[in-house]
């Protein structure tokens, strides 16, 4: 089985450019499932279920989602619909959406997990505890197991993948939007990278006009930060080959297409 992962989508750039090179992509790599992280794609906060609808038409089969949930509130009008869509699975008790969602691949079905981590972000439930509530319910159904850890530091997404090393297919972290160089087969055999990188504008600080952001970081006064909407783009991501009788990963490789990395057919 193989898992393409596109990592955090920005604002319209963004958008623009799934809707450009995932066929592409899809050409060239022939993923059996394609998750991307969506909670930046409305103007760099949230998601709208026109967004939303436009992803699973692109050709993304799951959507993640992470702290940004909640900041357009179009989602609370069709997250209980949105049956591809996923939001970090530790969030409390009661609130709207899912956490996990069972994707069928032919005869098999991949388990896609989103978790939020705590560090530095804000103190939703124990991930760790819930992870292991998770992979004990997702086993009973599959041992294909995807998780997208949506977090600050890379302490935690690297202790996270320790945890679940062996017992799931993939951990992939998302949140800073500046992919790592990490990717790697852990020894159990989990597919781990620290951070899958951003999908939006190029030229910008995180996706946002630098210029805002310097002023910010040289006279520590509050600034508005706006995303960039035109302009050089970046699409990060990674993909993952699966033993189709373990579930464990057999590679991982990073995905990066930007002026400076063209995409190669």
């Amino acid at each position: 089985m193989r898992v393409l992962f596109i990592g955090d989508v920005v604002g319209s750039l963004g958008r623009e450019t799934v809707a450009t090179y995932l066929p592409r992509l899809k050409k060239k790599y022939r993923p059996q499932v394609t998750i991307l992280n969506g909670e930046n794609a409305a103007s760099g906060r949230g998601i709208t279920g026109k967004i939303y609808k436009k992803f699973l038409q692109d050709g993304v089969d799951v959507v993640t989602m992470g702290n940004h949930t909640w900041d357009n509130r179009d989602i609370f009008e069709f997250i209980g619909d949105a049956k591809k869509m996923i939001r970090p699975a530790n969030f409390p008790e009661g609130t709207p959406g899912q956490g996990m969602v069972f994707v069928k691949v032919n005869a098999l079905e991949l388990a896609v997990i989103n978790l939020q981590a705590r560090t530095f972000m804000t103190a939703l439930d124990d991930p760790f505890t819930k992870i292991d509530e998770l992979i004990e319910e997702a086993r009973k159904k599959t041992p294909f197991i995807f998780v997208d850890f949506h977090g600050e530091t890379t302490s935690e997404k690297q202790a996270m993948g320790w945890h679940v090393d062996g017992r799931v297919s993939a951990i992939v972290g998302t949140h800073t939007h500046v992919q790592t160089n990490d990717a790697r087969i852990l020894p159990q055999g989990t597919a781990y990278l620290t951070d899958a990188g951003m999908t939006g504008p190029y030229d910008g600080v995180l996706g946002m006009k630098k210029e805002a952001v310097l002023e910010k970081f040289q006279t520590a006064l509050p600034r508005r930060f706006e995303v960039v909407e035109t302009g050089r783009s970046i699409l990060s991501g990674c993909v993952i080959d699966l033993d189709e009788k373990t579930g464990l990963a057999k590679s991982i490789a990073t995905i990066q297409i930007s002026d400076d990395r063209p995409f190669m057919e």
